[in-house]
Formats: structure tokens, sequence, C-alpha cells
């Protein structure tokens, strides 16, 4: 099936040239100038993969994936100027999937969307037709991922976690008590020679943690060991 982007920036210039590159890689593309026209089409008609611009007027990118987020798990890249650091810190705080500083060339932008559009194909395919082992849900205490049905729950409570979220929170699941660094938990996140900074990492740790406390304020099962990275402590 060909995949579908959304992309949405004010910058006509830009759409029309990250289009036609993702065009010719066989990708259909759709394209929004405003967040607020763009949240009722996502909504409504969701793509595969959509990537946002942060400074856009009407609704910028930020309150775009807020939004977004009340209601979808879609994968979500986002675009951000050089010096926009804490933009993008709070973009991925706020459940964006992987951010690209300008300027960028097209063929790193394209190996980003490939590398997500794999990580949610393994995710949320029925067990065994992903090309990886079929796996039973897994358990650790109060937590039960089902990883064919991409599902979390704490205590019966839903946890709805991005597709990033899921592999980091899977990889530390598997072996609970057992310190997995940054590092391992970039390879279990994106698979591919694709390299994303430590903030990357704890940003998503400290949203997944965000999301269990609001089913549980108790939540603590994911430790922190600073200057060695993040383990799962099994209750």
């Amino acid at each position: 099936m060909t995949a579908t982007i959304a992309l949405v920036d004010d910058d006509r210039n830009i759409l029309t040239s990250v289009s036609i590159a993702l065009q010719a890689e066989g990708f259909v593309t759709r394209l929004y100038s405003d967040g607020e026209t763009a949240l009722k089409a996502l909504t409504e008609n969701p793509p595969e993969l959509a990537i946002f611009d942060i400074k856009m007027p009407r609704m910028d990118g930020l309150e775009l994936l807020r939004r977004l987020r009340e209601k979808s798990t879609m994968p979500v890249i986002f675009l951000t100027s050089k010096d926009d650091e804490l933009d993008e810190a709070l973009g991925l705080a706020m459940g964006a999937d992987d951010y690209i500083a300008k300027p960028f060339s097209h063929r790193l932008l394209i190996a980003r969307i490939r590398a997500i559009l794999r990580r949610t194909e393994v995710a949320q395919a029925p067990a065994g037709e992903s090309g990886e082992p079929s796996e039973t849900v897994l358990v650790r205490g109060r937590l039960e991922m089902d990883t064919a049905r991409h599902r979390v729950t704490w205590g019966g409570g839903v946890v709805t976690l991005t597709v990033t979220e899921f592999l980091i929170l899977e990889a530390l699941a598997q072996r609970p008590g057992v310190v997995k660094t940054r590092n391992q938990l970039m390879d279990a996140a994106y698979h591919d020679d694709i390299y994303v900074d430590d903030r990357t990492i704890d940003s998503h740790i400290k949203r997944v943690r965000r999301k269990f406390r609001q089913v549980d304020p108790e939540f603590d099962s994911i430790e922190t060991l600073y200057g060695a990275g993040y383990r799962f402590s099994e209750e």
C-alpha cells in the first residue's frame, strides 16, 4: 500500500519541493498551509504520517500536535529552525516521533520517514505478519503490552503510546531490572543508522512516565540511573 504523507507548512516553497521529492519516491502527499486547516483534515482522514513546521500562523505546530494527540497517535515529524532547541524539546515532550532541523536534505527526511513507517508497521502488524517473530502479550507486574495490537495497559487502565514510545517501553520491559543505555533505546526504537541525541530519548521517557501517571499517579517503574540510562522495575 502506498503511504500518504501530510505536509503542514506556511512556506509554499518547502511544501512544493518536499512534495515533489516524496512523490518521486512513491508517496502520496497532502499539503496544508496552516494548522487549523490541517487539524480537521488529519482527524477526519488521517494519513500514515504527518510533517509539521513549528512556526506557522493561526495555529503553530506545537498546538497542532497537542490537539492531534488528544485523538491520535499518528507518527509526526517536526521541522524546526536550527536554533529552536526549546521548541524541539517541547515537541518531543508532547509526543512527536522525530524532528529535523532546517535546512535539511530531502534524502535525510525520506530516510526518517521510511524508518518511522517501518517501526509503525512492525508495531501494529498482527503477530507473524510483520517479518518479526510472533510474540505473546508481555506481562510485567501491572504492565501488559500486546505487541500484536499495539496496546498497553497498567493495572487494567489503557495507556495510549506513540510507536516510538511503545518500542522504548518494550525494550525496557523485556528485561526488568537491566539498565538500558540511551544508545540501546535508540537502537530499539529506530532500527536504522539514524542518529538521535540523548535529549530525544529523555523526552520520550518523560512523556511515557506522564502518560502512565495519568492512569496511576504513583507510577514509578521507569527508573533513571544518571550517567547510565534507564531500567524498568517490575512490581
